[in-house]
């Protein structure tokens, strides 16, 4: 079972925003604060699997999710980045964008999505 086609069962996971085609999920974090993930409605493996549409539909919700996240906590910078398949850092076989706030007193401001 593909825990992104089903994302309520990460245990405090939260649907923020939605549109047609995708979901921005968050879940309480220790380190990043407001940080979350765009996914796809659909079950797409990587982000070369995106249709046009849930192209125009992420880029929507992440602009979306930007101004929401300012709003909140003003941060004062953002990582965001997809994985795809386990060599490049994948972990789930559901595409999902992440966006990270940073904030510059963390301890690893500065050093990139790496760091996340």
């Amino acid at each position: 079972m593909c825990p992104f086609c089903h994302p309520m069962t990460f245990p405090g996971q939260q649907v923020i925003l939605r549109n047609e085609h995708c979901l921005f999920l968050q879940m309480p974090q220790l380190v990043l604060t407001s940080s979350g993930v765009i996914i796809p409605r659909r079950h797409r493996e990587t982000v070369f699997d995106l249709t046009p549409e849930e192209w125009t539909a992420t880029q929507s919700l992440l602009q979306n999710a930007k101004r929401l996240i300012d709003e909140q906590y003003s941060p004062d910078g953002y990582n965001v980045g997809w994985n795809c398949r386990e060599t490049g850092g994948q972990s789930v076989p559901h595409a999902h964008l992440h966006a990270f706030p940073r904030f510059s007193d963390e301890p690893h401001a500065g050093k990139g999505i790496r760091y996340c």
